[in-house]
């Protein structure tokens, strides 16, 4: 008898330790298939491992389930090696394997998300920033009280982001994402010269209230305003994650 109320015991708490993880909900991530710039030279664009991998492994630290989605669903390039939590991820978290494995647009139902998240790299500037699917997804996460992250250049991605009413989703918010004056100073994209639209520019245009260096105790703040979490650089992609989740759950 004391055995059989021992298993049954045991049952009810996987079940219930179960049902608390689920719960959690699921939260999006939106990667680019751009590989390069297409320039004669060939500048890298693609995503940077370094702030997405960090988040996706806070996501899942804190119980949520994530799902990648990219514009083609193809192969998802990304730049910078495996070190610290990125390798983690690769290792232990089948990073690649999911990011690889990414939905395509008509495969996703906004209404399964509390989040969605855009790290950087310049991919999303060339793919995700006019792919109308994709924007269309983050307007509906974000009015189903969804919470919209990104990091460097992944708010460039969602600057275009018009509401149902028509307005800009940015428009009158603090908002923040890589700096004109980094971005004139780097070859990465030859001083910005082979972008779409320099991402500070973008978000302005578009009514949102951009912090740059002068706005912020750090280069590495974390900015939230309405339900929207940014930041400038790499370095503070993971603390973006878990602003999103500080939201999503208070």
């Amino acid at each position: 008898m004391k055995k059989t109320l021992l298993a049954v015991l045991i049952l009810l708490i996987s079940i219930s330790c179960k049902n608390e993880m689920t719960e959690k909900g699921r939260i999006l991530i939106m990667v680019s298939n751009t590989e390069d710039m297409n320039d004669p030279e060939k500048h890298f664009a693609g995503n940077n491992l370094w702030e997405v991998a960090p988040p996706y492994h806070i996501f899942l630290s804190h119980g949520y389930e994530v799902d990648f989605v990219s514009p083609t669903g193809e192969k998802v390039p990304f730049s910078m090696d495996p070190i610290g939590i990125s390798s983690y991820a690769i290792k232990y978290e089948d990073f690649m394997v999911n990011a690889e494995n990414s939905l395509t647009p008509e495969h996703v139902d906004f209404k399964k998300y509390k989040a969605v998240f855009i790290g950087g790299g310049y991919g999303p500037l060339f793919d995700i920033a006019e792919n109308k699917e994709l924007l269309s997804i983050i307007a509906k996460i974000y009015e189903n009280d969804g919470i919209v992250g990104g990091c460097g250049h992944g708010p460039g991605a969602f600057a275009n982001v018009k509401l149902s009413s028509g307005e800009y989703m940015v428009n009158e918010k603090k908002v923040t994402g890589f700096p004109n004056s980094t971005e004139i100073t780097k070859t990465w994209a030859k001083e910005g010269t082979l972008l779409p639209f320099f991402l500070e520019n973008q978000l302005r245009e578009n009514g949102a209230i951009y912090q740059n260096k002068n706005d912020l105790n750090d280069k590495h703040d974390v900015i939230i305003d309405n339900r929207i979490v940014s930041t400038m650089f790499l370095p503070s992609s993971a603390l973006v994650a878990k602003e999103m989740i500080n939201l999503i759950e208070n």
